[in-house]
């Protein structure tokens, strides 16, 4: 038997934290099976299915790397299949018309609760054989009320529903559309999927729809499912706890290496390792081995697991994810330093490509002012004389190298009897603008020659100015 998965989300939202687990899961279980990844999308709800959050939802797995082999289907181009099988139903006596009103079953419900009975459709028009006039009828599926549904869950192990305690779930609305529980169940037989990992919000409707895929012939597939993520003060996430989209996750600098490794990790564990290569998660993954129990969302580890892949991968492979950031901020990079390079001078302190981002942009763009924090320590008087040594001596430097540079400013530093961040801080400040820079061999070297000088006369200038106005 080939293994079939399917991600079915509705296309009402971005794909967020919960739903990009599930996904991974699924993609996960294909892949450690030589099976197939199915992607759905349920686009039932009409009023609330976008086109900009099918594609959020595409790009989003685009960015993971979760490939699916069949797909994308929409389930708005299967409304003659799911209409064909509640017609098949109706003809077998396994479905029935329902010509309740909403009044009527308000009322009903608040009979209900007030014999503290749980509320639910008590199956007055079951028998019904005569249309009503004026009411457009929903269809609903007769449930059988006898008995108990009982399915292996490989996350929860043996789960019991007694029939007597479901009600008769509407499969078609009044205007002929299908219902989420019915249309779930067809794609799943229909698309011969084998096992279906979702959220275990999903888990009351396994019994209907269980009963409903045996209704129609087809065999149930095995279930399995996830407990929830919550946020670190116990409640559901949500976008306080950090449940933002995961295309947020790109534009905040992360790489997806380090969000997939955190999500296998919420709720599933091999040991005590806790840094995973996609070949590894593929290996070691089974779905048997996900915890029961729900996982807590916690920002700071996903933020050191970044801070890992960013110091351990290829600076080609973080260059790529690098670009973007900077362009966006108006940075020209092909007329400054290679990427790569860059990388390689950051790559050991920054958590975030953002963060990256914003202290290479010295590097592709002047700026307009100096920290006003840091020229205040460092751009003062004191400081006018080894600036200008230095100035002097790199000038003269032909062999722009970082051995060079640092050589020069280390000779500087000790014939102006100073420790060598005496020397480095104010050159730092003179060509970044900023305290913060890769060590300041590298930073001049990057910059180049002429830039290097430019700015620290630059910074000479300025410190000039503020001795006169003292």
């Amino acid at each position: 038997m080939t293994i079939r998965t399917r991600f079915a989300p509705s296309p009402t939202g971005f794909l967020h934290i919960g739903g990009a687990r599930t996904a991974l899961f699924c993609w996960l279980h294909a892949r450690k099976h030589q099976g197939k990844f199915v992607l759905r999308i349920e686009d039932t709800d009409r009023e609330r299915s976008t086109e900009e959050s099918v594609q959020a939802i595409l790009d989003g797995m685009e960015w993971m790397g979760l490939d699916y082999d069949e797909g994308p289907f929409y389930q708005t181009q299967r409304f003659d299949r799911y209409k064909e099988l509640i017609d098949k139903l109706l003809e077998e006596g396994k479905a029935y018309r329902c010509y309740c009103t909403r009044e009527e079953l308000d009322e009903m419900r608040e009979a209900q609760r007030a014999r503290k009975e749980k509320p639910r459709y008590d199956g007055r028009c079951r028998e019904r054989t005569e249309p009503r006039e004026g009411v457009e009828p929903v269809i609903r599926f007769r449930n059988p009320q006898e008995g108990a549904v009982i399915f292996d869950d490989q996350v929860r192990g043996t789960v019991t529903f007694n029939n007597s305690e479901l009600d008769d779930l509407i499969i078609a609305r009044s205007d002929g559309t299908p219902t989420y529980n019915f249309t779930v169940v067809v794609d799943d037989m229909d698309m011969k999927i084998t096992h279906v990992i979702r959220g275990d919000d999903h888990l009351n409707n396994t019994p209907r729809q269980i009963n409903m895929i045996k209704a129609l012939g087809g065999e149930p597939p095995v279930y399995a499912h996830v407990p929830m993520i919550l946020g670190a003060d116990g409640a559901r996430l949500s976008k306080r706890h950090g449940a933002v989209s995961v295309l947020q996750y790109r534009e905040q600098g992360y790489l997806p290496e380090a969000l997939i490794n955190y999500l296998v990790r919420l709720g599933w564990s091999h040991g005590d390792q806790e840094i995973f290569s996609r070949e590894e998660m593929v290996e070691h993954f089974e779905i048997e081995d996900v915890n029961r129990s729900a996982s807590t969302f916690n920002p700071e580890k996903l933020l050191w697991l970044n801070q890992h892949y960013i110091k351990s991968s290829e600076p080609a492979r973080v260059a790529v994810a690098l670009k973007p950031l900077l362009q966006a901020r108006g940075c020209e990079v092909e007329e400054g330093p290679m990427l790569e390079a860059i990388v390689r001078s950051q790559q050991e302190r920054a958590k975030t490509l953002v963060e990256m981002a914003d202290n290479s942009l010295f590097f592709y763009r002047e700026f307009d002012e100096f920290d006003e924090k840091a020229a205040k320590k460092n751009l003062r008087p004191v400081a006018e004389a080894p600036l200008k040594a230095v100035r002097d001596e790199l000038a003269a430097l032909d062999d722009w190298q970082p051995e060079k540079i640092h050589a020069l400013v280390n000779a500087v530093a000790e014939a102006q009897e100073l420790k060598l961040g005496k020397v480095a801080q104010p050159i730092r400040v003179a060509v970044s603008g900023g305290p913060v820079s890769p060590p300041i061999d590298e930073t001049l070297s990057l910059l180049g020659k002429e830039t290097t000088l430019a700015r620290i006369d630059r910074a000479l200038a300025f410190i000039a100015e503020r001795v006169a106005s003292e």
